[in-house]
C-alpha cells in the first residue's frame, strides 16, 4: 500500500485538503486530484515549462515539486488568472490579440512565466522578455508572437 500524507493547499483561492502519495508531483495533483488541466505535462524534467504555475507567488515548474512540498502554500494556475470569463488577465488578452499561441500546449506555462516577469518588472525590454521565457519551449510560434503578446500585456497594464 502506497505511503499517503495529508496536504492542504490553497489553489486559485480555494482551499483543498487531500491525501496524496508522498511521491505525487504537484503537476499530477493539480491535474488529477483537482481537475485543473490547464497545467500541462510536457517533459516531466523541467525542460519544457508547460507545467509552470505560481507557488506562493513565484513561478515554478510543477513537474519538479512534490505535492507535499506545496502543503500550506498557495498555488495559482492559468485557471486562476482571469477574474471571470469576461475579464481575462492582460497576458491572456495579449496572447489572443498578438497571436502568441498556435497549438496552445505551451501557452499556460508561457503565460505563468511571463506573469512572474511582469510582477517583478512591469516594463520589460524585449531581451528581458526573451530571458524570462527562456525555460519554456514552444514548438509552433517561433517566439516572436509570444514576445509581442507579453509586451502588449505590459503596455496595457501600464496604461491602466
Amino acid at each position: 500500500m502506497p505511503d499517503t500524507v495529508p496536504v492542504t493547499v490553497t489553489v486559485n483561492g480555494s482551499k483543498h485538503e487531500k491525501e496524496v502519495e508522498s511521491r505525487t508531483l504537484l503537476v499530477h495533483f493539480l491535474r488529477e486530484e483537482l481537475d485543473l488541466t490547464g497545467v500541462h505535462v510536457g517533459c516531466e524534467s523541467t525542460l519544457c515549462g508547460a507545467c509552470t504555475v505560481h507557488l506562493d507567488g513565484r513561478a515554478v515548474k510543477s513537474c519538479t515539486v512534490l505535492a507535499v512540498q506545496a502543503d500550506g502554500q498557495e498555488v495559482t494556475t492559468i485557471e486562476g488568472l482571469a477574474t471571470s470569463a469576461e475579464e481575462l488577465h492582460p497576458l491572456q488578452v495579449g496572447f489572443w490579440e498578438k497571436h502568441g499561441l498556435q497549438c496552445g500546449y505551451c501557452t499556460p506555462g508561457m503565460i505563468m512565466a511571463a506573469k512572474q516577469l511582469l510582477d517583478d518588472n512591469p516594463n520589460p525590454t524585449e531581451a528581458e522578455i526573451r530571458e524570462a521565457i527562456d525555460g519554456n519551449i514552444c514548438r509552433c510560434t517561433g517566439y516572436q508572437q509570444i514576445v509581442d503578446a507579453v509586451q502588449h500585456a505590459a503596455d496595457v497594464a501600464g496604461a491602466a
